[in-house]
């Protein structure tokens, strides 16, 4: 990124680092819709291959506009350097892959969203890299898992979808007095409401599909921190191909633009809603981290700018009450991607925790009455009066 750029605030960061313009100078982010580029010699394309020379070579993992989306990311999150990927979950896949390899243990939230414990449970044993799952809140049973072979912590923090916040000071003092890197997920608070790397987090990682984006247009993903670390990852992209494509980074870098006052206004209008469910009577417990009722209340308030635009709730009864209030729903969008301008509505046990044991699910709270709002940026009023809705059938 332009090494100016660092001395400006979050909401200038977000429209304007990483741009380089080009001999058109142009205003807008240009979008370079190229496989590859021509190089001006044989020792030019030897050169560039080799990595003596920088300078594009293939868009798999070298693109003018993807580096453009990975400078400003890695200038709003505080971080060295960023890597993009084609989706939240090869960020993830990625990160492993690269950090980790046989033989080596990671202790990992029972809090994930599940794609994730697929991920790090089922598929990263194939390789030699076991994951043993904790709460996300008992600091003591993370140092508990921590072994000798451990090389990670990963979390995110809040959770999906019961929004449980984590002590990530305290992760990180405990991981690093033995060695351990720290991954944090920062998808649903995004480095305008929490920047882990100030925290001492080796490593943040992004769904960019969810607020980055903001609506529901593209999938990308990003991990970002010290270079020595995103070097290793930037090594498996080249190799293994998980690419952010052009136009994904193109349309990311417009969804960037808006991303803080976007999800100022949606917090503002979850924490509305979430205190209208909390006195329904129709509800038996909400879950946001801005309420005082969260078990995490103050530490969401020392660790985030805000509670965010997530609001979990549990109806009285299980599945069927569930999916009445789901079906009942007219306005809000039924469907489990978040972070959208528009609200969304969700059943987790049926959906984004559905491929994973009930075992799992017991663990990570996700219960058969629980429902998951994404708060857009519609009226408040109308959410309520279409849960209201919904919730009038059970």
């Amino acid at each position: 990124m332009n090494d100016h750029c660092r001395d400006y605030s979050l909401e200038t960061l977000a429209v304007r680092a990483g741009q380089e313009r080009s001999q058109f100078n142009e205003h807008s982010e240009a979008m370079y819709l190229t496989s590859s580029f021509v190089f001006d010699s044989a020792a030019q394309a030897a050169a560039r291959f080799s990595g003596e020379e920088e300078g594009n070579v293939y868009s798999r993992f070298t693109n003018p506009t993807v580096a453009v989306f990975q400078d400003r990311l890695a200038a709003l999150e505080g971080a060295e350097a960023c890597i993009a990927t084609a989706s939240g979950m090869s960020a993830i896949l990625s990160l492993v892959m690269a950090l980790c390899g046989n033989g080596d243990h990671i202790v990992a939230s029972t809090g994930l969203f599940g794609a994730t414990q697929q991920l790090l449970g089922n598929i990263m044993p194939r390789f030699g890299i076991q994951t043993t799952f904790v709460s996300q809140t008992d600091v003591a049973a993370w140092q508990a898992a921590l072994r000798p072979e451990t090389k990670l912590l990963f979390l995110e923090t809040p959770s999906n979808p019961l929004t449980e916040i984590a002590d990530i000071a305290a992760l990180v003092d405990i991981a690093h007095r033995q060695g351990v890197l720290v991954a944090v997920d920062n998808c649903f608070c995004t480095p305008v409401l929490q920047r882990p790397l100030d925290l001492g987090v080796d490593l943040v990682v992004h769904s960019a599909t969810k607020y980055l984006d903001g609506q529901g247009r593209v999938l990308g993903g990003a991990v970002a921190g010290a270079k020595q670390y995103t070097d290793e990852v930037f090594k498996f992209l080249r190799t293994a191909g998980p690419s952010l494509s052009p136009f994904n980074a193109w349309v990311l870098l417009k969804g960037l633009e808006t991303l803080q006052i976007r999800l100022q206004a949606q917090s503002a209008n979850a924490l509305r809603l979430a205190t209208w469910l909390e006195r329904h009577p129709r509800v038996s417990r909400v879950y946001y981290p801005s309420l005082p009722s969260h078990p995490q209340f103050e530490l969401a308030r020392r660790q985030q700018k805000s509670g965010g635009a997530i609001v979990s709730f549990t109806v009285e009864g299980a599945r069927a009450e569930a999916w009445k209030v789901v079906d009942g729903c007219r306005l809000l969008s039924i469907t489990a991607n978040l972070g959208d301008t528009k609200t969304t509505l969700t059943h987790p046990a049926s959906t984004t925790h559905g491929r994973i044991s009930p075992e799992q699910r017991a663990a990570a709270g996700v219960t058969e009455g629980l429902l998951r709002v994404a708060v857009g940026l519609e009226s408040v009023e109308d959410l309520q009066n279409d849960l209201e809705t919904g919730l009038s059938l059970i």
